[in-house]
Formats: structure tokens, sequence, C-alpha cells
């Protein structure tokens, strides 16, 4: 089925697949629920001042008509009456190709290609009538099936090839011999040229070179091997030069352009593949995850939120453990999949000026920006949450959202932004009782989903109905919360230590065209002065946050939780951050255990006469939180069930 219009960008939408999700179940109110698996076509004015914005636009080959063409991977799930749904289209920016929402709100596998009972979990998302929605923006996800992509073309100079500088990074926590240029097994741009090749010990390390004899482009000039072998833990690094980018920036010109197809609906409603969207779609959220976080930052940074008829795409935004960065998502031979760790994906340009929503000035650059000016101008600014977990503010930059660039005072965040630190969470959720994987403690195991559902309702009302969010819950600067990593008051755990290299965000020099024309000419970057201020959240007695939202888990402890592990020998660089773990460091359950490890925590059976005062305590604690708007009410007695559980682990061991 092909549907053929030229609106918003939209030129047709090819229909793949449409069938029932898990037969004629009926979610709720919203009734049963299709899939819809499709490929929309694009073609974009590169003259219109909306798409001016794109890096290389200029450069890219054109139809009959003057428009660049070019096309992406469609996923919806909706309601099959759409009259049914809430209104709202809840997108969420795919992570690396791949779905993530339907677990992260439903507590369920989610998967990514959701189809079976698992994969849905509680169906909180579609008992809710949501269309949810995914989109293909990334062209160098790795190829494997059901991952979403953007088929964009590629920029050339009067049909000339055009190279330039491209910086691969490669670390391993095992032996290898060959190792891919691409980041985490994403499709690498082939050396034409190599430049450099290095090693070093870590991020801020000088670059040790190696010989040309010790290493060797193999498959397809895309891997490098080294027959002596990779060492865990050090970072090699090849700097070369590639031909023929790719138009990175339409990724988000597709992004932009099929939710405005969506929310504004096609000039004839017939034409619509998914119904006449204006009658059911009325408002437009955005959600992503990490890298896919970073993405709605540079989206709302570079104006990607007015679409070609000047018109707002989002109504609501939210960057999630996104920290403090952007990324590479429109300049020419970005690698979309680098982000940057403590030790891993060092200096790309990730965490760089700006970093709060309204204009600030790096005295030391002269630069002024902020992430938000631009659609404030444009007038199509949105509702925004930023949630981060303790590891962003170790591992992810994440206080320079809400803080001075020197570390001395707060900042304040944009008229229509939240901000929200998950106390004592790692990068991704976490599961109790936690696993011990290869980093030094035991991972995190707070699972901060719970609050995420409450947030998702409370930003739909904020934007439907105008009621106010729940306020901020950041560490401050003011408060004595927010603190330098040397300043945290780690307490004596025994066999645990406090790392002493977060991740920091550098001024870096990518060369004099990379902030106008997005041409990166200086690999590795130069550096500019000093890194800017890391801050992170500061701990009460037993080594838990004292602010941001502290879940019941942390309110009545059985353990401490961190943002932060650290590696091991095994896979070397133990003196590093491990990136995106945290750790779970359990309370003694006795006063004489506790004595015998010599823990200047009180144990368990200090705290709590027994596992109903434990429950009763971690109860209350999730009642409180929902009648402030950070849980939902009918979430309470599932949690206190897992209090249950929670204790009964812990005193298991």
């Amino acid at each position: 089925m092909t549907s053929s219009l030229a609106f918003a960008g939209v030129t047709s939408v090819h229909v793949i697949e449409r069938s029932d999700v898990l037969g004629d179940t009926s979610f709720g109110s919203a009734g049963p629920y299709e899939r819809i698996v499709a490929k929309a076509h694009y073609a974009v004015d590169p003259k219109n001042a909306a798409n001016r914005i794109i890096s290389d636009i200029d450069l890219a080959p054109r139809n009959a008509d003057g428009l660049v063409e070019f096309s992406a991977d469609i996923y919806v799930l909706k309601p099959r009456d759409p009259k049914l749904g809430n209104g709202t289209a809840f997108f969420e920016v795919s992570n690396r190709g791949n779905k993530g929402m339907v677990g992260m709100f439903n507590m369920g596998g989610g998967g990514a290609d959701p189809r079976g009972e698992k994969d849905f979990g509680d169906r909180f998302l579609l008992e809710r009538g949501y269309t949810l929605v995914w989109i293909g923006w990334q062209f160098d996800v790795p190829d494997q099936p059901e991952k979403l992509r953007v088929y964009p073309p590629v920029a050339s100079e009067n049909g000339q090839s055009i190279t330039g500088l491209v910086r691969a990074e490669m670390i391993t926590d095992k032996p290898e011999t060959v190792m891919a240029l691409g980041d985490r097994n994403h499709i690498a741009y082939p050396v034409v040229e190599a430049v450099q090749m290095t090693v070093r010990d870590r991020c801020d390390a000088k670059r040790t070179p190696l010989s040309n004899s010790a290493w060797k482009l193999v498959r397809g000039n895309t891997h490098v091997e080294i027959t002596a072998g990779f060492q865990p833990g050090k970072i090699y690094e090849l700097v070369y030069k590639a031909k023929d980018p790719v138009l990175v920036g339409l990724g988000p010109a597709a992004v932009r352009d099929f939710i405005s197809y969506l929310k504004y609906g096609a000039p004839k409603a017939s034409i619509n593949v998914l119904g006449d969207s204006r009658n059911f779609i009325k408002r437009s959220i955005a959600f992503g995850t990490s890298q896919s976080g970073r993405f709605l930052r540079t989206f709302l940074y570079y104006g990607f939120n007015r679409d070609e008829q000047d018109r707002k795409v989002f109504d609501g935004v939210w960057a999630h453990v996104a920290g403090g960065g952007r990324g590479s998502f429109n300049h020419r031979f970005a690698q979309p999949s680098r982000d940057g760790h403590p030790h891993f994906n060092c200096m790309y340009p990730t965490d760089i000026f700006p970093f709060t929503d309204r204009d600030e000035n790096d005295p030391v650059t002269g630069l002024t920006g902020g992430i938000l000016e631009r659609a404030i101008a444009d007038k199509v600014a949105p509702k925004v949450f930023y949630t981060n977990s303790s590891y962003e503010y170790w591992g992810r930059s994440a206080a320079l959202i809400h803080s001075s660039l020197d570390g001395k005072a707060d900042a304040p965040l944009g008229e229509d932004s939240r901000a929200y630190m998950f106390a004592g969470t790692q990068h991704g959720p976490g599961s109790f009782p936690p696993s011990k994987g290869t980093a030094a403690n035991t991972a995190n195991g707070n699972d901060y989903r719970w609050m995420m559902r409450a947030l998702l309702v409370s930003m739909n009302d904020w934007i439907a109905n105008g009621k106010q969010p729940p306020p901020t819950q950041v560490p401050q600067v003011s408060k004595d919360q927010l603190v330098a990593f040397n300043a945290v008051n780690w307490p004596k755990i025994p066999s645990t230590k406090l790392p002493h290299r977060p991740q920091r965000a550098y001024r870096t020099d990518h060369g004099a065209e990379f902030r106008t024309k997005g041409v990166v000419t200086k690999e590795p970057p130069e550096m500019l002065g000093d890194p800017f201020a890391t801050l992170v959240a500061q701990v009460d007695t037993d080594g838990n946050e004292t602010s941001g939202i502290r879940a019941p888990i942390v309110q009545v402890p059985l353990a401490t939780f961190t943002g932060w592990n650290l590696r091991t020998p095994k896979i070397g660089s133990p003196d590093e951050i491990y990136s995106m773990v945290g750790s779970t460091v359990l309370l003694p359950r006795t006063k004489a255990e506790r004595a015998q490890t010599k823990d200047p925590r009180p144990s368990i059976e200090e705290r709590y006469s027994g596992k109903q005062d434990y429950v009763s305590k971690f109860t209350a604690a999730a009642k409180d939180l929902a009648a402030k708007g950070y849980l939902l009410e009918s979430d309470v007695p599932r949690l206190a069930e897992l209090g249950a559980q929670y204790w009964e682990a812990a005193m298991k061991r």
C-alpha cells in the first residue's frame, strides 16, 4: 500500500505490515491496538529556513524539483479505533535502532519488535491510550533485523567525493586481536588513508603512537588488527581520512517531518495511512534515553522543533539520562553512536558548550549559547523534562545543566523545564537483588521506572490540561547538596573506595568550521584551558545521596546505592569508573556483623524491629512520594510488595 502526498516533507508512506497487537486484546478504554510497520519517504526543500540548519544540505543531490530525497523506517502501535486514544503521540527516539520505552514504562521486556505478552508487561502505555511511534533516524546502526534506520544521500562537491577526518576509539575488556572502527559494532566509515594509530592509559593521558608494523587494516578497511593483541583497559585510537559523508542531519529532519505529518494531518484525510490524525493526535511528546536523550537536546539546540511551515513539532521533550551532553547528530562524518564516559568515547563533540537551557557565557572561549534559545526565538519551545540517574553526575556531566560552568553557583532552568535526579541510581534501571558482573562492586539494584511512570502522567497533564508537574528535584550548590567529587563525605565502608577520576567535560576545538558548517578539521580535538567543573551529589552517613527524588529503597535503606562503580584489574584500568553501572553495598544484617567488619553504618537489625516494621516504613515513604506526584498512587501497593521481597533478599544475601 502506497499513499502519495507532499506535506511537511513526507511524500509517501509505504506500509509493510498492518497487524493486531496481541490479537483482539482490549487495552482498557483504548480498546484493541494495531501495529503499523512502514517506510516513510521524504523530500525537503534545501532553501527552506527549517532545513538550512542541516549540515551539508547544499551538497546533497536534488531531484527534478530541487528537493533532497531520503527515507526512514517507521513503527507505530496505535488504538485500532483512534478516537479511543488519549490524543498523545508518544515518540521514542530509537537508541541505536532499538525500542525501549515499552519496557521502560510497562515494566516489561519490550524488545526490538514487541509482540508477545511478556513484551508488553503490565500494558501501562496502551491502557492509557498513547499512540506509540518510532522513526529511524540513525544511518549507521548495526546491520541487524528489526533495527530502525534512516537512508540519507551522500554529500558531494560538483560530483566529486568529499574526504575528511574521522577518529575511531577502541577499548576492550578482554584480549582481542581485531576490533571494529565503528562504535559498538556500528557501521564504520572505511579508511581511505590512515593518519595515526595511538594508545593511552586514560582519557586525559598522553597518546603513544604505534609503529605502522604493529597494526594493519582488515575487513574492507573497517577493522584494525594488532597481532600482539589489544590490551584490556587501554584506549586505542585511529585517526584517518574517509570519503563520501552521508547527510547525518537528515535524521532529525525525518523525526521532525513525520511527527508533523501525524500531528497536523495531510491536506486530504484519505491519504494519511494512519487515519485522519487531526482527529486523534492532539499533542506530541518526544522521549529519549541516553544517546536518544542527547539527540533531543541536540534537536532543540539546532532548531529542529520548528517544521517547514513554522509550526511546533513536539509539545513536550523528555531527555532521560542524557547528562549534560548533545552528540554527533548533525555534522560531516559524524558517528551518532559515540557518546562520552570517564573511560570510554573520550572527547567526541558530545559534552560541549552550551549546557543550560538559557544563554550562558564561557569566559575562556568567549562563546555564548543555550539549548532552548533557538526554540524560544522561533516560538516553538516545548515543555521539557530532564531526568538523570546518579551515574550521569559522575559519568555524564549532568550537573552542568543546572549549575555554572565554574561550579560555584546554581544555574536556572528554562521557564517550562523541570529537572529530576533519581537518587542512588545507575544509568539503566536496576533490579533487586542485583547481580555481580565484571565491575568491582555489585551493580545498583534501584529501579527508577516507577517514578518515570508518574512523571509521564505529569508531563501529559501539563501539556493537555496546564496542570503543573512536580517541582524540580536536583542537588543544589546553594544547599551544599552539589559538591566537587573530592568533597563527597563518603563513609569508610569496608572494601569500597570513592572514584577519584569522574568524567570531565572539556573545552575542545574541533576546527574553525565545526560550529559554523559542521566540518571537523582537528582530530583529536585541541584542548582549550581547563575542563568545566564536575559536581556530584553529596551523601549522608550511609553513603546514600541526600537530594533528588529519593525512592523508598533509598529513604528506608537496606543498602547504600551509588551511581558509580569501578573497573577491576581483570578488565584493565582498575582506578577508572565502570561505564554506566552503579553499586549496591548491603548493610550489615546484625550489630555483631557490623562490629566484625568495622562497618560504620547501623545494621538492619538496629534500624528495624523486623520485616513488618521495614515494610511499614517503606510503604509510608512510597505514599509520601505519591502525594507529591513522584509516584502513582496506584503503584504504591505493588511497591509495598516489592519492599517485602527486598527485605527477604537482603537478609538471605
